[in-house]
């Protein structure tokens, strides 16, 4: 089985053949002006037909339906060898016919609900709806956790763990759990892959051999244990990577779960209440500034521009924190067109620009300013997990543990409506959740920061 933590560089890559444009009121548009479609394949759902929730739910649940190796190869059942009754060496015996309760194991059928707010009016503040008259239609995803039967003998299974992409808080803390969970049900040979993806094509590039004792403390640490890497996928597109594993073990009819753990300071998948690091990020740039910014477009010049707040605040106030988000104001400058080892697009170095922007136009305007640029990218990134994001990777790793023994692949855990459920990792990815300026969200960040609105 492999188990991936991180797959946030793959968001807008893979497109599921079925995606729901939501009525958003937007900026410019008359009030009331309102828009919803569904397209599959480019077709529109005709909303005059009776039975379209049935169609509608029908598409979600085939969308949102698990990959599994039964699919794949011929395999059987067998009883797992988890139990919440077991504590160590000293097993609990049941008192009474409530085996699985008792057990702690999650039904194959139990589901949590996707959305949980039903709309009255396309109108109703941050309105997803499905049609324009914003029917209830209910969208059920499965639940996480352990199952009464698992679909490999563990004495046999050889797992394999790999950190993909940049540095996150909490990587140690998920690796950690992963390798408890999968000892403590009898998974002996464990592997560590290092420095992401270069460590699966690359020759040369050890394993690490993992245990108990070799990750009892490594979440004491930031970073990760195996490191990371930008690149190595030589051989196919780094974006088509975990498709490929589960494609390629699917065709040669092999039995290898591949199961992904999503990570990013952004918190931008979709679906998803919140991943790990997000917490632990937000709280540790605040050693450096005293103030988030939520990224939206903006423009630096003119009445409304940025600049004029900045010279509004140093005349009333003497002082001003700003925060630029990275990839921030890349519409201002030149753009390269360079890309990373990984094919991401590399960003220019807006601080830079910015800085003399501001010192031009102070300059322009005959004002002494003092201007300090702090990066702390990595001082953001590589810091150890926080109580929060901790406790989320524990609960992360050990369902994704669950979900490989289950015999699911091509899925993710993550984290939906306080429930810990698991997704195709297509739907999680087809584009990155984006900021709603006409939201409460951003209304409170205005409200709490005092600045325009520069949309």
């Amino acid at each position: 089985m492999l188990l991936l933590l991180g797959f946030n560089n793959l968001i807008g890559k893979l497109n599921p053949c079925y995606s729901v444009n939501r009525i958003r009121k937007k900026r410019n548009e008359k009030k009331g002006s309102t828009l919803a479609r569904v397209v599959r394949n480019e077709n529109e759902i005709n909303f005059n037909d009776s039975d379209w929730k049935k169609h509608f739910q029908h598409d979600f649940e085939s969308r949102f339906n698990l990959l599994h190796l039964r699919d794949v190869v011929d395999i059987r059942p067998r009883p797992t060898t988890f139990s919440l009754r077991n504590r160590g060496s000293r097993v609990m015996v049941a008192t009474d016919g409530l085996e699985d309760q008792k057990d702690g194991y999650v039904n194959d059928n139990d589901r949590a609900l996707l959305k949980v707010i039903k709309y009255a009016s396309p109108t109703s503040a941050g309105a997803e709806c499905i049609d324009p008259e914003c029917s209830w239609v209910e969208q059920w995803v499965h639940r996480a956790g352990p199952r009464r039967h698992i679909y490999f003998d563990l004495a046999e299974v050889k797992a394999g763990i790999v950190t993909c992409g940049g540095l996150c808080p909490g990587l140690n803390d998920v690796i950690r759990q992963i390798v408890f969970s999968l000892e403590l049900n009898g998974v002996k040979n464990i592997v560590g892959i290092q420095h992401g993806y270069r460590g699966f094509f690359e020759e040369g590039v050890p394993k690490i051999k993992l245990s108990r004792q070799v990750v009892q403390n490594i979440n004491l640490a930031g970073g990760s244990l195996l490191g990371v890497s930008r690149g190595g996928a030589n051989a196919i597109h780094e974006e088509e990577l975990v498709f490929f594993c589960y494609q390629r073990v699917s065709t040669r009819k092999k039995k290898v779960s591949v199961v992904c753990v999503p990570k990013t300071i952004d918190n931008d998948i979709l679906l998803m209440d919140k991943t790990f690091g997000f917490d632990t990020a937000v709280e540790e740039a605040q050693r450096a500034i005293n103030s988030a910014y939520i990224e939206v477009p903006f423009s630096l010049d003119g009445t409304y521009g940025v600049l004029q707040h900045i010279e509004h605040l140093i005349q009333t106030k003497g002082s001003a924190v700003i925060c630029l988000a990275e990839g921030a104001g890349q519409d201002l400058l030149e753009k390269s067109n360079l890309k990373d080892a990984s094919g991401n697009v590399i960003f220019a170095d807006f601080g830079v620009h910015f800085q003399q922007q501001i010192k031009r136009h102070f300059k322009e305007i005959n004002v002494p300013a003092d201007l300090k640029y702090i990066d702390p990218t990595y001082m953001i990134r590589a810091c150890r997990a926080n109580a929060s994001d901790a406790k989320l990777c524990t609960v992360l790793g050990q369902n994704a543990v669950h979900g490989a023994f289950a015999g699911y692949s091509g899925i993710t855990v993550g984290i939906c409506n306080t429930h810990y459920v698991y997704l195709p990792i297509p739907e999680v990815i087809a584009s990155p959740r984006y900021v709603d300026p006409n939201s409460r969200m951003w209304h409170r960040c205005l409200t709490s920061t005092g600045q325009p609105d520069f949309c």
